[in-house]
C-alpha cells in the first residue's frame, strides 16, 4: 500500500494538529485542518502557525493542490483561505456542509452565508477520489460529531478529524447541532474496518490522565484493541449511553462562537461593516 509522507504541526493553544500529506515521488501534497492563530481577548488574528506550514512546503518543494477541512471546527479558526492564497491551492470540505451552514447562519443571523457551501472551492461527496501524485486517496463520510464530518484516506493513512482521539482519550463529543452518538459509533466502526495497520491521525490531543506528552498517531489495530470508549468489546447501545452521558456534562468550547462563524466561510474574514471593521458576533443566552 502507498505510504505518504505525513508532517504534523501541533498548535498547543488549541490542541490541534495540522497535517501536510505528500507523495514522496511527485511532491504533490495536501494540507489538512490548518489553524489560524487567534487571541480571543484582543480579537487579533495571526498567521504565525500557518506561515510555518508554508515555509515547510516551500523548503520541501511541495506542490500543494488542496487544503482540506474534515469539518466545520468549533475549537479553532481555520487558516484554509490564507494557505490556499499563499500556495495557489483550493479549499475543500464534505458536501454536507450546507446542513451546518443552515443551523449556524440562522443562529448568528449571517446574511452573507450562501447556504450551499460555495464559500469553499469544492465539496467532496462520500467515496470521491482525491489522489496525491501516486498516492491514492478517497473521502469517507463520517458523521456523528457534526452532520458533515469526513475522513480523508491517503494510501495507508487516514485523517479522522474529531471522530476519534488517541486510544487512552476515547472519542469526540456529539452534542453540537446535528451531532448524533449512534451515527458516530457507526462512522468509527466503518473507519476501524480499514486494514489493521492503517495509520490513523487525530485532529486533536489533550494528553490523557497519566500521559505526559502529546500524541496524535495510532493504528486501526490499536484503536480496536484499546480505545477506552469504542474498542471491539463495546456495543452500540453502550457507546451511545456513555457518549450522551458524558456530553451532558461538557461545557461550551472556548472558541466555538468565533470559530464557527469564521469556518463557515472557509477561513475567510467576515465582510467589513460600514465603518471598515470586521466583526464576529456573540449571541446572548443561546447556549
Amino acid at each position: 500500500m502507498a505510504k505518504p509522507t505525513v508532517t504534523p504541526f501541533f498548535d498547543e493553544a488549541t490542541f490541534t494538529v495540522t497535517y501536510v500529506v505528500s507523495d514522496p515521488n511527485s511532491k504533490q501534497a495536501v494540507i489538512i485542518d490548518p489553524v489560524l492563530d487567534f487571541d480571543l481577548a484582543s480579537g487579533r488574528t495571526s498567521s504565525a502557525g500557518a506561515d510555518a506550514v508554508v515555509r515547510h512546503c516551500e523548503k520541501d518543494g511541495l506542490d500543494v493542490r488542496w487544503v482540506l477541512e474534515t469539518h466545520v471546527h468549533a475549537d479553532h479558526l481555520s487558516a484554509g483561505h490564507y494557505l490556499a492564497e499563499k500556495l495557489q491551492a483550493k479549499v475543500a470540505i464534505g458536501d454536507r456542509v450546507p446542513v451546518v451552514q443552515d443551523v449556524f447562519a440562522k443562529l448568528f443571523n449571517l446574511d452573507d452565508i450562501s447556504g450551499d457551501g460555495s464559500e469553499f472551492d469544492h465539496l467532496f461527496a462520500d467515496g470521491d477520489t482525491i489522489d496525491i501524485g501516486d498516492v491514492p486517496g478517497r473521502v469517507l463520510f463520517t458523521p456523528g460529531h457534526t452532520p458533515a464530518c469526513v475522513t480523508y484516506i491517503f494510501g495507508d493513512a487516514a485523517f479522522v478529524g474529531d471522530t476519534l482521539f488517541m486510544p487512552d482519550f476515547g472519542t469526540a463529543r456529539t452534542d453540537f447541532p446535528g451531532g448524533n452518538a449512534g451515527e458516530l459509533f457507526d462512522s468509527i466502526r466503518e473507519t476501524l474496518s480499514l486494514e489493521p495497520t492503517t495509520r490513523l491521525f487525530m485532529c486533536h490531543d489533550y494528553k490523557a490522565p497519566g500521559r505526559d506528552r502529546y500524541a496524535w498517531e495510532t493504528t486501526v489495530a490499536e484503536q480496536r484493541a484499546d480505545n477506552i470508549h469504542i474498542n471491539d468489546a463495546v456495543s452500540r447501545d453502550d457507546f451511545v449511553d456513555m457518549r450522551e452521558g458524558r456530553d451532558a456534562e461538557l461545557g461550551v468550547p472556548k472558541l466555538l462562537l468565533p470559530a464557527v462563524q469564521f469556518n463557515l466561510r472557509a477561513g475567510k474574514m467576515p465582510p467589513a461593516e460600514n465603518n471598515g471593521i470586521r466583526y464576529l458576533k456573540i449571541p446572548l443566552n443561546s447556549f
